[in-house]
Order: C-alpha cells, then sequence, then structure tokens
C-alpha cells in the first residue's frame, strides 16, 4: 500500500522536526553545562582518551545536522548524517554495555535520568524513525538523480557500517592510550571498593609497619618499642613490646618493619638492622655500621634493598645488602636529573609475589622494576605527564647545606604494591576530572607491573576532614590508616584480579 505524498511529507517533517529539536536541546545542554560535560567523557571507558576532541565536536556537529534538516537543499544529506549519528550514539551505548570494562553510573546528556538499557531503547527508536523518514523521502527532491529502493537500503547500510566502526576504532584506540600510552586521563570505575570495617585506634601516633593474611601490624611513633596487632576479620587489638637487646646506639630514626615470621627493628642513622620472629618479638643485631641508609625494605630473612648515598657521587643510590655479606650499589638505576639527592627521592618497596623491588619517585612520572639484586631492572611510567621533577634549590655556605628554595611539585605521594599491581597515591589532578572530589578524597592509581599499562583509579576517601596517612594492599583488601582510624575496604575482582585468584607464569 502506497502512502499518499501528503502523509509522506508529514512523517519526513515530523522526524526532521525530533531530531532539530533532540539535537539542539542535546547541544546547548551540553555546552551550558560544558565542563561537567568533559568529566563524563573523561570517565567514559569508550572515550575517556580523545574526551577534549569530543567535547568540542559532538555538539558542533549536532548544530550542523539540525541546520541541515532546516535547510531544504541540505535536508537529505542533513538526514543521513544525523541517522549517522545517532547510530553512532547507539553503538557507543551498546558496546559500553556489552564490551567496557566497567559501565559508568550515568550515561549523561539530556536523558541522564534514564538508565542505560533505557537510553539504548530510546536511541533505537530513533534509529527507526529517521531510517523510515529516509525511504520516505520524496523521489522528486533527491539530489542528482532518483534512487530506487535497493539503492537507499545500501546507503543506509553503509551509513550504518561507517557509523558502527568510527565507534569501535575509537574504543580500540582509546583503550590502547589509556592503557598504554596515557594523555592523564584516569579512568574511575562504578564502585571499585567496597566498605568492610573500621577500627578506631584511640590515638593518631600509629603507623602501618606489615601485614599478613591475619593481622596488620602497627609501629607506634610516640612508643618505638610497642607492637600493636589489629586482627582483619574480627578487629580486637593485641600489643606487644620489642625486647629489644642493649646495645649503646642513639636511635633517631627507628623504624619497625614486620614480614612474617620475622620482623625488623631498623635506624638507617646508627646504622643497624635487627631481625626476630614475631613469635617471641626478641630480635637480635644482624647488620650493624656497614651502610648508612635512608631506606629500606626487607626482601628476605637474610637480605634487603636499601637507598644509602653512594661513597663515589654523594648521591642517592639503590642498593642490597645481605647482612652477613657486603652491600651491593647500582650506581645507574637512580637517574640524577638536578642533584641526584632531592631529584630522585621516592618509595622504596619489595613486592613478593613478583620477587621484584620497586622505586617510585616523588617528583616525576616513574618507577623502577628492578630484581631482587638489582642486576637487571626496567623503567614505568604513570599516567602524570611531569618527566622533569620540578624542583628549585638553594645552598646555604653558612651551614654548608643545599636545601629546597621552594616547595616541589609532587606527583605521587605514597605507594604500595601487591601480586600484579602497583598502586600509587597521585598528587597531581588529570583531565576532565571534578576538581571537588580532590578535597575530599584520595586519588589511588593502580598499574599492572606484568602488563607495564594503567588499569584504573580509584578514590580512598577523607576521614574527619583529615587525608589518609598511609595504605597498603594485602590482596583483595584496601588498608588505609587515617589519623587515629583504620579502615578496610575490598577491591572488586570485576576490576582487580586478586592474586590467589590468578597467578601468572614467572620467567627468570
Amino acid at each position: 500500500m502506497k502512502l499518499p505524498v501528503t502523509i509522506k511529507s508529514i512523517i519526513i517533517e515530523t522526524v526532521c522536526l525530533l531530531y532539530v529539536l533532540l539535537f539542539v536541546y542535546a547541544a546547548l545542554n551540553k555546552l551550558l553545562d560544558f565542563e561537567n560535560f568533559q568529566v563524563q567523557l573523561g570517565q567514559s571507558p569508550l572515550l575517556s582518551a580523545f574526551a577534549e576532541l569530543v567535547s568540542y565536536t559532538v555538539p558542533a556537529v549536532e548544530f550542523i545536522i539540525a541546520f541541515m534538516l532546516l535547510t531544504v537543499r541540505l535536508r537529505y544529506a542533513g538526514m543521513h548524517a544525523a541517522f549517522s549519528l545517532m547510530v553512532m550514539f547507539t553503538a557507543y551505548i551498546f558496546i559500553m554495555l556489552h564490551f567496557s570494562p566497567f559501565v559508568p553510573c550515568s550515561c549523561g546528556g539530556v536523558l541522564e535520568k534514564l538508565s542505560w538499557n533505557q537510553h539504548l531503547i530510546f536511541n533505537i527508536v530513533f534509529v527507526v524513525l529517521m531510517l523510515i523518514a529516509i525511504l520516505l523521502y520524496r523521489t522528486n527532491e533527491l539530489p542528482a538523480r532518483t534512487l530506487n529502493f535497493k539503492e537507499r537500503l545500501t546507503r543506509i547500510g553503509v551509513t550504518m557500517i561507517f557509523s558502527v566502526t568510527v565507534v569501535t576504532v575509537f574504543f580500540l584506540l582509546s583503550e590502547d592510550t589509556i592503557h598504554r600510552s596515557n594523555n592523564f586521563t584516569r579512568r574511575f570505575p562504578h564502585h571499585p571498593t567496597t566498605f568492610k570495617s573500621e577500627i578506631d585506634l584511640q590515638y593518631d601516633s600509629y603507623y602501618i609497619a606489615g601485614y599478613d593474611d591475619e593481622y596488620v601490624y602497627l609501629g607506634n611513633s610516640t612508643a618505638p618499642l610497642t607492637v600493636t596487632m589489629v586482627n582483619i576479620a574480627h578487629q580486637n587489638k593485641k600489643q606487644f613490646v620489642i625486647q629489644l637487646p642493649k646495645y649503646k646506639f642513639s636511635y633517631t630514626a627507628p623504624r619497625l618493619l614486620v614480614k612474617p615470621p620475622y620482623f625488623y627493628f631498623t635506624d638507617g642513622t646508627v646504622p643497624c638492622i635487627f631481625r626476630g620472629s614475631i613469635s617471641d618479638w626478641k630480635p637480635s643485631l644482624v647488620m650493624h655500621k656497614k651502610a648508612y641508609f635512608s631506606l629500606i625494605a626487607p626482601v628476605n630473612a637474610n637480605k634487603a634493598a636499601l637507598r644509602v648515598i653512594g661513597s663515589k657521587t654523594h648521591e642517592n643510590v639503590l642498593a642490597t645488602i645481605a647482612y652477613t655479606d657486603s652491600l651491593h650499589l647500582n650506581y645507574t638505576m637512580l637517574e640524577k636529573q638536578i642533584d641526584g639527592i632531592f631529584d630522585t627521592d621516592g618509595m622504596l618497596l619489595y613486592n613478593a609475589q613478583l620477587d621484584k623491588i620497586l622505586y617510585t619517585y616523588y617528583y616525576r612520572n616513574e618507577f623502577i622494576i628492578a630484581n631482587d639484586s638489582l642486576n637487571s631492572y626496567s623503567i614505568g611510567h604513570t599516567i602524570d605527564t611531569t618527566t622533569q621533577a620540578q624542583i628549585k634549590l638553594a645552598k646555604i655556605d653558612s651551614k654548608k647545606i643545599t636545601t629546597l628554595a621552594k616547595q616541589p611539585v609532587i606527583v605521587n605521594k605514597k605507594t604500595a604494591t601487591y601480586g600484579n599491581y602497583l598502586f600509587v597515591n597521585a598528587a597531581l589532578i588529570g583531565k576532565f576530572e571534578p576538581k571537588d572530589m580532590w578535597k575530599q578524597a584520595s586519588i589511588i592509581d593502580v598499574y599492572d607491573l606484568v602488563k607495564n599499562t594503567y588499569a584504573f583509579s580509584f578514590y580512598i576517601y577523607d576521614k574527619g576532614g583529615e587525608k589518609m596517612s598511609e595504605f597498603i594492599i594485602s590482596n583483595d583488601l584496601v588498608i588505609v590508616l587515617t589519623g587515629k582510624y583504620l579502615t578496610i575496604s575490598k577491591l572488586r575482582s570485576d576490576y582487580y584480579v586478586p592474586w590467589n585468584q590468578k597467578k601468572p607464569k614467572q620467567t627468570k
């Protein structure tokens, strides 16, 4: 049955008008809340790497298509352009629902209150409406020559394939850019952690000394020989006093480290390392005066990684020491940019699951992954773009010292590691991030050390207006110390693969 020309015209005019209203309203909505629009794109798993480009392009294209639909001479081309754009929007939502590593809590835009599935249905309806309008378009209004029904279907098919391909390519390129060549765009999955418990420690002088599957071990800066064990499952506490042998040492920087079944009481200014069993908390001296150190990370019962001042260069150097043997230094691992002291300052960790020593710089976007002997290493990069340490030094001749002339730009504040992952408490805001979140939370960036990729980011919220002081990762648990509170959360396994679920094969 053939529809009268007037009915065809009414259908076409109505569909075009609906698209004009939709696109103009959508474009205005984006521009009026442009910062929020960019933030939403920045958090999109599909478009985050191209958020800036897309944020300017989409509203402009929507206005142009609306103009074309209102202009008789450009209408047919505008209908195909509108159809193509709506297919892209639909493909975007479909890929988001079925292939994205996570789905944001809102798809944003004009229909922000709709669920993702409802938005998908809405888009499909509009795609079908424009498809009908294109097929009904009067032949005498078509450009160049009359197209038969088969040719119109071919054009529509080509348009659909082109549109879906564009979105798919964006998705694939965005995934590669985010994970390997990031332009400082973070990816925040929806609720990646689940709160488990909170413990009031009564005092804010605690620090995290170590952990195992059952306990978190806390040291105390005001009572250096006191150890507090907090049961992760039941939140009860036990306290012990380290029975340190009596030596005439002047301790100025004592530090407790627990790596079950052993614990270590250290002071790099003496220098000394005591080692004992957590079964009785009675240590013995295993290293004295072999090397002054500013950082230490026990590797095993007989070996530790250190940061020392090299005698050849008088700069920071990474080293390993076997307690019964000599010191082994690697002079080339830490890269000097300015002075070799302040510019190479950072954090030292040992990853027991991968058997790797990790060093993350404070003032640049780099971390080092080395074997336990420091014989071989590789360089990883955080997603921040700060490659050069931004510090300024001042020499005080009267005291013969060099110090910082002003506060440096910190890139990485704190780190933790477990399994395949490095967790970095970032100090700088990325692209398209809500600034208010930085006032109420700390941002943790997660890196896959095996794949050498950025994985995702998540928030650790402040407690009573106070930022966290320390955090550790125990398999899939995030254990955070904020003031006098110890908070435990669980990482969701769809974003993070716990070590006990999947152990990659390691090559020597």
